[in-house]
């Protein structure tokens, strides 16, 4: 079954914080969050032009007479950044955001075993994945317009059920990620703020098929019960399902969205 592309109305008003959106899932969830009516902060690090074209376009559809979308650099895991990109949020749209999703994360395309990794990757890898989610889901905590729901939704990866050789970590720095949503849900306690992982599995992205053969690639195809890569708007409906009014009974919780590959 088709999932529907029509725009609705679910989220006007709301300002949406989206790091990592210049590509990849995040830019999708990007593009999805603003065919439901929000505000988008477009975060990236590296990918200006890529960041640049997906406001303008956004802005471009909009029948708003002021942007709708607006692009930020920020590294996640530099906290004056993280505050940085907050402050443009409300500055651009003159009220605090209403909902965070954290995309913004690395992987070493080598997928060396542990005994092969350096600790400078292990840490590269941390800094961005934890360190960064630590610090955006820190500041949404303290920062997000409550009296509307707030939602934190923070991305991990279904490797960490499967525990695959080659990602400890990659799975180790998610893992990490989907202990703290689960901590902060219920320090959150009577703020109206909700806080959620998604956990894709295998999804086509750039950052998916590096370092992977053809023959990798259909393997995990192979292995997954809808005989198919997941699409990066697949994860987007699920985003757009928990920030949205109808998610608000879902916190503390790990979606695990894999088309079956592994639970």
């Amino acid at each position: 079954m088709a999932a529907t592309t029509a725009a609705s109305a679910d989220l006007l008003g709301r300002v949406a914080i989206v790091t990592g959106a210049s590509r990849g899932i995040g830019r999708a969830i990007a593009v999805h969050l603003h065919s439901l009516g929000a505000k988008l902060v477009i975060n990236y690090t590296s990918s200006s032009t890529q960041a640049e074209l997906l406001a303008s376009d956004l802005n471009a559809k909009s029948a708003a007479a002021s942007p709708v979308a607006v692009a930020v650099k920020a590294d996640v895991s530099n906290p004056d950044d993280v505050r940085s990109l907050f402050d443009r949020a409300e500055e651009e749209f003159k009220t605090p955001a209403h909902i965070l999703v954290n995309c913004a994360g690395v992987a070493d395309p080598k997928y060396p075993a542990l005994t092969d990794t350096a600790v400078e990757d292990w840490d590269a890898i941390f800094n961005v994945n934890a360190r960064g989610a630590f610090l955006t889901c820190r500041e949404a905590a303290n920062r997000l317009a409550h009296g509307g729901g707030g939602r934190i939704v923070l991305i991990s990866t279904s490797v960490v059920a499967a525990a695959l050789p080659g990602y400890a970590a990659y799975a180790s720095s998610k893992a990490a990620v989907e202990m703290m949503a689960k901590i902060v849900a219920k320090e959150l306690k009577g703020s109206g703020i909700t806080v959620n992982c998604v956990a894709p599995g295998p999804v086509a992205t750039e950052l998916f098929f590096a370092g992977k053969s053809e023959e990798l690639v259909q393997r995990l195809v192979d292995a997954c019960p809808m005989g198919r890569l997941g699409q990066p708007n697949d994860i987007a409906q699920i985003v757009g399902f928990l920030v949205s009014d109808a998610g608000e009974w879902v916190n503390g919780q790990v979606m695990r969205v894999n088309g079956g590959f592994i639970i």
